[in-house]
């Protein structure tokens, strides 16, 4: 059965002292609205319950406002605070209109009967399997609070090390990007000024000026090409990207492989595999179960594979230290002896959380060795792009010196 479409209200009473006060709910109608108020004890003034226009667009829902969401909630609920007026105030309190809306659907899925992991589960988009996963565990165990808190702090370190990792990346792009911008800039607009001036000297150019004379004029007459190839490649590499699965799992392996980023792409799997496991088994997960969310939050598709053959090992019985241990081309030697102590100590998660912060931190050393290795290379490339442009342009006046001297 269709919900009936919410809105939000803004309403101004006086409450049970007799004091003045307003504020906003969500409702399906302004009789909802009323009723709502009459179970707080809140008597309306005539007139003052007027629909909200809705807000405009709103900045796109990110990782970070799911975390800060899950955080606020879980704060809320251990100060004892009910469940559907802590989604009142955390909704009210948001400054993103998109995140708004989504908390006061949410909100109204709950008020309808619904359990809060039902609620979210209509919005995937926005919560994952694993979100919903622990959020469902949290209420049967009845520590709802306890694992909203745990999501909070998984999704705050995930997305912690999606940032060291776009750090790693964005640096090194942008520099080239300038460059690339530069180096276009040079070869149509300056480098056609020096070779007109060259064509008064009467005397043959050196060949490297030559051939930059000649890259210049086929980037006047026919740059339009090479943008038009270049956003052609651009884009059948993103599209491909996004359709082809194979095409995916063979960049995931380079990764993996790649000399300069395989340190940084291994350890980031790894963090990512810890963290999540130790968030789901310490929610009370049967193993195998949470095996399943693991593996869609790899965030790479060979240990995705790898992960859900080492959850078929586990359900035939196998320890999880020795199902990893089969697979030690992908997992590190440090992850499964800790894992063994875990099980045997009953702290598996513990043991995990440990594994997690030492990659975390082996993510931070690869980004800064990254970034510290990317720095003299990007220098030297643009010494010799940038550089070599300009010494181009000068050559012939260097020899034209040289003549003159003579």
């Amino acid at each position: 059965m269709a919900q009936a479409a919410t809105a939000t209200f803004a309403w101004e009473g006086t409450n049970k002292q007799g004091k003045p006060v307003k504020g906003e709910t969500t409702a399906p109608n302004i009789n909802a609205v009323k009723a709502e108020l009459r179970k707080q004890g809140i008597v309306a003034k005539a007139g003052k319950i007027k629909k909200k226009k809705k807000a405009a667009g709103g900045k796109k829902i990110t990782t970070s406002d799911i975390a800060i969401f899950s955080r606020q909630l879980a704060t809320m609920m251990k100060a004892g605070v009910p469940l559907v007026q802590s989604f009142e105030i955390v909704g009210q309190g948001h400054s993103n209109p998109a995140m708004t809306r989504l908390i006061f659907k949410v909100k109204a899925s709950v008020e309808a009967g619904g359990t809060l992991a039902n609620a979210m589960r209509e919005h995937p988009l926005y919560f994952d399997d694993l979100f919903t996963n622990l959020v469902d565990a949290g209420e049967q165990s009845g520590a709802l609070e306890d694992l909203l808190e745990k999501i909070a702090t998984y999704k705050e370190k995930s997305e912690a090390l999606k940032t060291k990792i776009k750090k790693a990346l964005t640096y090194p792009i942008s520099v080239l990007v300038v460059a690339l911008i530069v180096s276009v800039i040079l070869l149509v607009f300056v480098v056609p000024t020096f070779a007109d001036m060259f064509g008064s000297f009467g005397a043959d150019l050196p060949a490297f000026t030559q051939w930059v004379v000649g890259l210049s004029d086929f980037m006047v007459e026919d740059g339009w090409m090479v943008g038009l190839i270049g956003f052609g490649i651009f884009t059948a590499f993103i599209q491909t990207k996004k359709r082809s699965r194979k095409f995916r799992e063979n960049l995931d392996k380079l990764y993996l492989k790649l000399p300069i980023i395989s340190g940084l792409s291994n350890a980031a799997a790894i963090a990512r595999f810890a963290r999540t496991l130790s968030t789901m088994f310490a929610a009370g997960v049967p193993l195998v179960e949470a095996m399943v969310s693991v593996a869609g939050a790899a965030g790479n598709s060979v240990f995705t594979k790898a992960i859900l053959v080492v959850r078929d090992d586990i359900a035939q019985g196998t320890t999880l230290m020795s199902a990893l241990s089969q697979r030690q081309d992908l997992f590190p030697n440090m992850l499964i002896q800790m894992v063994g102590i875990g099980e045997e100590s009953g702290a598996l998660d513990d043991m995990l959380a440990k594994v997690a912060d030492y990659y975390e931190a082996a993510v931070d050393d690869a980004v800064d060795n990254l970034t510290t290795l990317m720095e003299p290379l990007i220098m030297s490339f643009l010494a010799v792009v940038i550089g070599g442009l300009v010494i181009a342009m000068y050559l012939p006046i260097f020899k034209m010196g040289e003549v003159v001297t003579q």
